[in-house]
């Protein structure tokens, strides 16, 4: 595997950004060898004072390499910049959207399995911690190390005995650090839990504040937020003086290094085997070669601890993708669960064998005790997860081998659980078809009765709803969501309680505006209120995961099985008051 490759697959870089990191060595090597410029000509200064010439008398040639090193510490700080700082931004930038855009094409069964903190922290706390190491830490410890190795076959050329001195103290200060990277792995990981859980703390205090001052649980709430925080804070602690244990060490024995040269070209000097002029030159090289080294140790330490940012990222960005063809070959939009079995976990089957058939024209309602799999089902349809045997199809079309972007342009869905976006009420409801005039938005929201509301708004359409909506009420999020699938008019509508949170005049009017839109399509329908699978022409009851029955409304009243005790159940709840 190729250099870049590798920074690649550890760093989580494009092709360029690899090969900007390889520029970015090399302009720290080049960067740290221009700073040992100034050695030689302080070396040729002090060799002229010791033999006796006045360096007055060669000023031309002081002037001029004075003006060089200048200019080549300079022009190579520039290029350091450039090629460090500069490239590192926009890589993070690329960085960024490619996690992005990988979030956007793996399964929805990868969101299950990680907290909304935990990938937050990843996007944006991890990728700036990469960002960091990839300007700061890294290109400075790979160059210090480059130029050292240069530095000190010089060193050997002019006497191997003083340069051994010199260099001895460099493999067992940077031994030292590497030790430190089992505990240090082990003490990031578990950084990395405590910072996740606080993060998912202070999110769900700031999500259910008007629940807990509802129930006046701010302080019993605020009792484990703080220990969260506490924890966070002792573990850094912990961390840095564990850190520090290795790395003030190694830099302790690094300083060695000094000593032995001094020690060694004074045993050397007595005996006239150097001259005063090489003993000082090495004195002046190890003492500016060791302060790049010294940071380095740093870098190399940090560089350590992110590898538990790095892993966390590769988790993502190697995760199977979803994929399949982008042409659909569908004959009509008859949507057929053949056998279908699935679990979220392993061992923990949701849907055991499910088969049915949701004819094009019609509406058919899936329904069942709470946990039957009736969300899975409506899910799986639009390969929201991939099934684990069995087969779906769409017209005939497998659905596990059509591209997932592709396939859910064929749908219209309408969730329970409304999402919306801290926009207008305009843009909202855009979503639906991006390319929707101004008209044609307001005419999905007048058949999903949302103008009724929107014209009490301060801006109308252009009024700002808040947070996930948080401006509105539970209904009118509902009718935006409803006016969404009207703007976008797709062959199959999948509703999962999509009048639930409606009173009942705004339900009779959704319904019938519903009925418009439904004609010559695909409908699946998930209820739990009987009178709104009352028109449903097929129903589908599912129960621990198994379809145990199904047909038209008249067909299952008279069965006695499922759906009529469930019916039952209901008329007699609706029945109920309050004594």
């Amino acid at each position: 595997m190729r250099l870049e490759e590798k920074l690649q697959h550890k760093y989580a870089l494009s092709e360029k950004g690899a090969k900007d990191m390889v520029t970015a060595f090399v302009a720290c090597t080049i960067g740290n060898l221009a700073q040992m410029l100034p050695v030689g000509v302080l070396f040729s200064f002090s060799s002229d004072l010791l033999s006796g010439k006045s360096p007055a008398e060669r000023p031309v040639f002081y002037i001029v390499g004075i003006l060089i090193c200048l200019a080549a510490v300079f022009i190579s700080q520039y290029y350091q910049y450039g090629a460090t700082f500069y490239s590192t931004y926009i890589e993070s930038g690329v960085r960024r959207r490619s996690l992005a855009e990988k979030l956007r094409r793996i399964p929805l069964s990868f969101f299950g399995k990680k907290d909304l903190a935990d990938l937050t922290n990843t996007i944006m706390m991890d990728c700036a911690i990469i960002e960091t190491a990839s300007s700061h830490w890294l290109p400075e410890l790979v160059g210090a190390m480059i130029s050292t190795v240069i530095i000190v076959i010089s060193l050997f050329f002019f006497d191997w005995r003083m340069a051994l001195a010199a260099v001895w103290v460099v493999p067992i200060s940077f031994f030292i650090v590497f030790y430190s990277r089992t505990m240090m792995h082990k003490l990031n990981r578990k950084g990395s839990r405590y910072k996740v859980a606080c993060l998912d703390g202070i999110q769900e205090a700031l999500e259910t504040v008007r629940d807990l001052r509802a129930y006046n649980a701010q302080e019993a709430y605020m009792v484990g937020l703080t220990k969260k925080i506490k924890a966070v804070e002792t573990h850094n602690i912990v961390s840095e003086f564990a850190n520090a244990a290795f790395v003030c060490n190694a830099q302790m024995i690094l300083k060695f290094g000094i000593g032995t040269v001094a020690v060694v070209g004074s045993s050397l000097l007595i005996k006239g085997e150097i001259n005063v002029i090489t003993f000082f030159m090495y004195l002046l090289v190890v003492s500016r070669m060791y302060e790049p080294l010294q940071i380095s140790l740093q870098n190399f330490a940090a560089l350590i601890a992110t590898d538990t940012q790095c892993e966390r990222m590769d988790e993502i960005l190697s995760h199977p993708e979803q994929t399949g063809i982008s042409q659909l070959s569908n004959d009509g939009y008859d949507i057929e669960f053949k056998n279908v079995k699935f679990s979220y976990e392993e061992g923990e089957a949701v849907l055991r064998d499910v088969s049915f058939v949701a004819k094009q024209g019609e509406v058919t309602a899936l329904i069942g005790p709470s946990g039957g799999g009736k969300t899975t089902v409506s899910r799986l349809a639009a390969r929201f997860w991939d099934i684990d045997s069995g087969k779906i199809t769409v017209g005939g079309m497998d659905v596990s081998k059509i591209d997932p972007e592709t396939l859910l342009s064929m749908y219209s869905i309408v969730f329970q659980d409304v999402t919306l976006f801290n926009n207008s009420v305009l843009e909202n409801i855009r979503i639906g078809n991006k390319d929707a005039t101004d008209e044609q938005v307001m005419a999905a929201a007048k058949l999903a009765h949302c103008d009724e509301f929107v014209e009490k708004l301060p801006d109308g359409y252009n009024t700002l709803i808040g947070e996930n909506g948080s401006e509105l009420s539970g209904g009118e999020r509902q009718r935006i969501s409803i006016a969404r699938a009207f703007l976008k008019d797709a062959p199959i509508i999948l509703m999962d309680e999509a009048t639930a949170s409606l009173d009942v005049d705004n339900e009779s009017l959704i319904q019938e505006a519903l009925s418009a839109l439904i004609q010559n399509k695909t409908v699946l329908v998930i209820a739990h209120r009987m009178r709104t699978v009352d028109g449903a022409d097929k129903i589908v009851v599912l129960k621990d995961g198994i379809v145990a029955e199904q047909g038209s409304p008249e067909q299952l009243h008279g069965t006695k099985g499922v759906y009529a005790h469930m019916l039952n159940k209901q008329m007699v709840t609706d029945g109920w008051k309050l004594a």
